[in-house]
């Protein structure tokens, strides 16, 4: 398998530090509010990673984290007047079900940093006797001095470091660059014990001591892939890079990974232009299958530009393979094909070339099309192309749906048992060449925002999404 590694800057063969063994870890939400379209994105993005690595024959140990004490989640406090506890764990369980909804898998360890505090201590202890850190008014700080590749990952320049949104400031820090290891508390906030004082952790030392609590190995790097969104490589990603080789030695990850930024009708997703998307609201109107298969059609290092135009040419194609697989009419499989699962694998070898993966899809779903119009009764070949879409649902966490509830969704009832009614009124009417009464109540579904499909099995339908 071929990984662009962001340290490096291209790609490069993915050799784990243990034989068929990976160990990933992503860095999870702040818990201070819902989740919104980039989490989706980086998550999908991340989760394809995983499901291609355990397909390929690896065993997988991946971990995502909740940063659950932040200054977002005490400003949250401020304003509604709740615990601690009770923000970060409505939204912990908010943000579960939304990636539930969307088929990401849960991780195989979560962990809070609220639960890692004695680890951190401890981390932040060994910086200090290793002179790789230092107290001020207002907490311990990295010395970014202390370490000689600062900066490699990211690729910044020295110059380009000095006015970094969320790198601290402080007249007292030796060096602009240096940022906060452990914050002296404010009265009100919640804190903990340490032998600087009372205080609570800074957010990149976070992710390093539960990497290092949870994933650590005796290997000159800790882990095999350390992953999240383009917009935590700086400075998120650097300090934790730089802090990890300081106290142990050792580098953090062999390989980084970055999705791209998530953008609305070409502008870059941010709360303070005001168009955050939260998932909570897509999911109200998008079946979580869609969601996730738009985000997924996307290569993971591009930008994505969230349209609802492109949402819905997504949908109409992820429509294709529910078509097919209602058609065949069965409900167990054989055997996957040998060819279609090699092609789709190779494809998602290269750096998780998901547009190569889904040509792939679609040249089966044409091909099985195709064939079955010969023969529409091949019991075998139905059984091999049913085998097909469920290899791709523990693939790419598509196809797993019940095929005629697919094309109903957001329908009740009564309203699809008057559809129904009209369809047969239809059939009816065409039987005996009553074509403007077939026209009239076509047109009858299309105001009802229904779209029918004539096929030799009889007519289908589904609800439009316009």
């Amino acid at each position: 398998m071929l990984i662009y590694n962001t340290a490096k800057r291209e790609k490069e063969a993915f050799i784990p530090l243990e034989d068929r063994k990976v160990r990933i870890y992503v860095c999870g939400p702040t818990v201070y509010d819902d989740a919104h379209l980039g989490h989706a994105r980086s998550s999908v993005a991340f989760d394809l990673l995983r499901r291609t690595l355990t397909a390929l024959g690896y065993k997988v140990t991946f971990v995502r984290n909740f940063t659950d004490i932040d200054d977002k989640i005490i400003k949250k406090m401020e304003e509604t007047g709740k615990s601690l506890e009770e923000i970060t764990s409505h939204y912990i369980q908010s943000y579960t079900e939304d990636m539930h909804a969307i088929g990401v898998h849960d991780p195989d360890i979560a962990p809070k940093a609220t639960e890692s505090i004695d680890e951190i201590i401890t981390f932040i202890d060994h910086l200090m006797q290793k002179s790789c850190a230092y107290v001020i008014d207002d907490g311990v700080y990295f010395d970014t001095s202390r370490d000689p590749k600062y900066l490699c990952l990211s690729g910044r320049h020295v110059d380009e470091s000095q006015n970094i949104a969320r790198v601290e400031g402080s007249d007292q820090k030796r060096d602009p660059k240096d940022f906060a290891l452990w914050k002296f508390s404010k009265p009100g906030e919640p804190d903990y014990e340490s032998p600087w004082g009372r205080g609570r952790p800074g957010w990149h030392i976070e992710c390093s001591a539960m990497i290092k609590k949870h994933l650590a190995t005796d290997h000159e790097y800790q882990i095999d892939i350390h992953g999240g969104g383009a917009d935590l490589l700086f400075p998120h990603h650097e300090n934790e890079a730089a802090q990890s080789r300081c106290e142990s030695g050792h580098y953090l990850a062999r390989y980084w990974m970055h999705n791209g930024f998530v953008q609305i009708d070409g502008e870059k997703m941010s709360k303070s232009l005001g168009n955050s998307f939260f998932l909570k609201d897509a999911l109200k109107v998008y079946d979580g299958e869609v969601l996730r298969f738009y985000l997924l059609s996307t290569h993971y290092r591009a930008n994505f530009n969230f349209n609802e135009e492109d949402l819905l040419a997504s949908k109409k194609r992820l429509d294709r393979l529910y078509r097919l697989k209602k058609r065949l009419g069965i409900t167990s499989g054989s055997a996957v094909e040998k060819a279609f699962k090699a092609r789709v694998l190779e494809a998602l070898s290269d750096d998780l070339n998901i547009s190569a993966a889904l040509a792939a899809v679609d040249e089966m779903i044409q091909n099985a099309n195709e064939r079955l119009d010969v023969n529409p009764k091949d019991k075998g070949f139905k059984k091999e192309i049913f085998a097909n879409i469920a290899w791709l649902t523990d693939l790419l966490g598509i196809g797993g749906q019940d095929p005629w509830r697919w094309f109903q969704q957001g329908i009740d009832e009564t309203t699809r048992k008057q559809i129904e009614t009209l369809i047969h009124e239809r059939s009816e009417a065409k039987k005996v060449k009553d074509f403007a009464r077939s026209d009239a109540i076509r047109d009858e579904l299309h105001a009802m925002g229904v779209q029918i499909m004539d096929t030799p099995e009889g007519t289908l339908w589904e609800k439009s999404l316009s």
